[in-house]
């Protein structure tokens, strides 16, 4: 019982620390497509994007993060 008190006390740092890293990861991602393409301009350039460098690393970060928010969300929920 003891342990359980203890993740429920530390918890909610921990989704604080995990929401401030996701909204950081994807605010700092570029956008995949122009605004050209909304108003009939060349959008030829941004049909296909490869991730590369530090992009991946964002792109695969945010979505670590993001699981492991929803499974500290979901722990929350089930103790």
């Amino acid at each position: 019982m003891n342990i359980i008190q203890s993740v429920l006390t530390v918890l909610p740092y921990i989704q604080i620390i995990l929401s401030i890293l996701l909204i950081a990861a994807i605010l700092l991602q570029q956008r995949g497509s122009s605004l050209g393409g909304a108003f009939g301009g060349d959008n030829f350039s941004s049909s296909f994007h490869k991730r590369r460098g530090a992009e991946l690393f964002l792109f695969k970060f945010s979505i670590v993060v993001a699981i492991l928010f929803v499974l500290s969300t979901f722990l929350n929920v089930l103790l």
